[in-house]
C-alpha cells in the first residue's frame, strides 16, 4: 500500500485488509487496523512516510520495529519510491477557495523537550532514513507551499474587506532571501503585521519537519506576530494547521546534528 501511495498508484485498502483477515483467522478487522496504525508509528519515528488514513498509534512492540526494519525499511523498492516522492518537483497548487483548508493541529506525539533539558541517554531507535530531510531540501515544493500561503493570505484579507492590505502581502523568502526568520509578510485586519513561516510536506499531517535556530529565535523575539503554517498532503489535497507565538511552547525539539571541530 505504501509503495503504491508513494508512486501515485491506486490501491484498495479494504480489499487488502480482507485478504489479511483470511490469512490471519484469529485477527479481527479492528485488530488489523490497529496493527497498521502501529506500523505507521514505527515509520513516523524513523522519519518515513506512512499510509494515509492509518494515524500513528505509538504503543508498539520491539518485535514490530525489527519486522518493519527488515521487511520494509530494508526494501530497495520502498527506498526508491520514498526517495522519488521526497524529491519529486512540485508545481503550484490550486489557489485556496475557502477556509476548509485550515485544520486543527495534530495531538502531541511525544513529550515536549524543555529548553534546558539535559541530553537524553543513548537508546536504540528504529534506524532513520533521510526522506523528510530530502523533502525539506526540495526547493520547488517549498516555494510552491510558500506561494500557496501568499495566495491564501491575499484571499483571507480580500474576503474580510481589506484589499489594500492584501496587495501588500509579500513573499519575503523570494524578495529578501531566507535569513529573515519567516517566509511571508502578511497582516491582521487591523493592520498589524503577521510574520508567517511555511513548512510544506506532501506527506501526512503528523510528519516531523525541520526548523532552524534562527526561525525559533524569531518566533520567541516576535511572538506577538509570529505564525507557523504547516502545509501537508500538498500534492493531493493541500491543508494546513497554524501555530501562533513562541514555537518553543508548541513543538518538541530534537537535535538533528551539531557543528563540530577538534579543540
Amino acid at each position: 500500500m505504501l509503495v503504491a501511495q508513494l508512486s501515485g498508484q491506486r490501491y484498495n485498502k479494504s480489499q487488502l485488509n480482507q485478504a489479511l483477515m483470511e490469512r490471519l483467522q484469529d485477527r479481527s478487522r479492528s485488530s488489523i487496523e490497529y496493527k497498521h496504525r502501529n506500523i505507521s508509528a514505527v515509520l513516523r519515528d524513523a522519519d518515513c512516510p506512512y499510509v494515509n488514513g492509518y494515524k500513528p498509534l505509538s504503543n508498539y512492540q520491539g518485535m514490530l520495529v525489527e519486522a518493519v526494519e527488515r521487511v520494509l525499511l530494508g526494501s530497495e523498492l520502498f527506498d526508491r519510491a520514498a526517495r522519488s516522492a521526497a524529491e519529486r518537483p512540485a508545481v503550484d497548487s490550486a489557489e485556496p477557495a475557502d477556509d476548509a483548508i485550515i485544520v486543527t493541529p495534530p495531538e502531541p506525539s511525544r513529550p515536549r523537550h524543555e529548553i534546558n533539558e539535559k541530553p537524553a541517554p543513548y537508546e536504540r531507535r528504529p534506524f532513520k532514513r533521510d526522506y523528510l530531510a530530502r523533502e525539506a531540501r526540495n526547493r520547488e515544493l517549498g516555494l510552491a507551499g510558500e506561494r500557496f500561503v501568499v495566495s491564501y493570505e491575499q484571499y483571507r484579507l480580500t474576503l474580510a474587506g481589506h484589499a489594500k492590505l492584501a496587495d501588500k502581502v509579500e513573499h519575503i523568502a523570494e524578495t529578501q532571501g531566507d535569513g529573515a526568520g519567516f517566509d511571508v509578510l502578511s497582516f491582521e485586519a487591523d493592520g498589524r503585521q503577521r510574520w508567517i513561516e511555511v513548512k510544506t510536506t506532501a506527506f501526512a499531517i503528523e510528519s516531523a519537519f525541520f526548523i532552524s535556530p534562527n526561525e525559533l529565535a524569531c518566533s520567541r523575539s516576535h511572538a506577538d506576530r509570529y505564525h507557523l503554517f504547516r502545509l501537508f498532503d500538498f500534492r493531493q489535497r493541500p491543508r494546513m494547521f497554524c501555530l501562533q507565538g513562541d514555537l518553543y511552547d508548541h513543538l518538541w525539539l530534537e537535535p538533528n546534528s551539531y557543528r563540530a571541530g577538534v579543540r
